[in-house]
C-alpha cells in the first residue's frame, strides 16, 4: 500500500512536469511523502494516539530506505560556515546559498539545523 501511494504520487509529479521523472524528482516525492508523515506522527502523538503514531513512523523508515545516503554533517557545517563567512548574517540567506549544493541529498530540515546553530555560535 505505501509503495502504491508513492507510485501514485510519483505519476501526478510526471503529470505536473509534462514529463517522465527523473531520479531527482522521485527522490523529491519521497521526501514529501517522509516529511507528512513526521508531521503526522507528531499530531498523533499530540492526540494520544501511539498506535497510528507508531504506523506512520514505520513508514517513514521504509522510505527512507530509498534515499540516497546522507551526507556527513561536517560537510554540512563546513558549507555552511563558508556562507556565513562570506556575509550572510540571518537564517534566510545562509539557507539560500547552501540549499542550492545539496538539493536532492539532504533535506532542509537537516541543514536549518546546522545554519541555526551556527548563527547562534557567532
Amino acid at each position: 500500500m505505501l509503495l502504491g501511494m508513492v507510485i501514485s504520487e510519483v505519476k501526478n509529479r510526471e503529470i505536473e512536469l509534462r514529463r517522465d521523472a527523473h531520479d531527482d524528482d522521485i527522490v523529491d516525492v519521497i521526501r514529501k511523502g517522509i516529511k507528512k508523515r513526521r508531521e503526522s506522527v507528531e499530531m498523533y502523538r499530540k492526540g494520544s494516539r501511539d498506535d497510528l503514531a507508531d504506523k506512520e513512523q514505520r513508514e517513514v523508515a521504509s522510505l527512507e530506505a530509498y534515499l540516497p545516503a546522507q551526507l556527513d554533517p561536517e560537510i554540512i557545517r563546513a558549507a555552511v560556515r563558508e556562507a556565513i563567512e562570506a556575509g550572510a548574517a540571518n537564517a534566510g540567506a545562509v539557507m539560500a546559498k547552501v540549499m542550492p549544493m545539496f538539493k536532492g541529498k539532504v533535506d532542509g530540515g537537516s541543514i536549518n539545523a546546522v545554519v541555526r546553530e551556527e548563527l547562534a555560535k557567532g
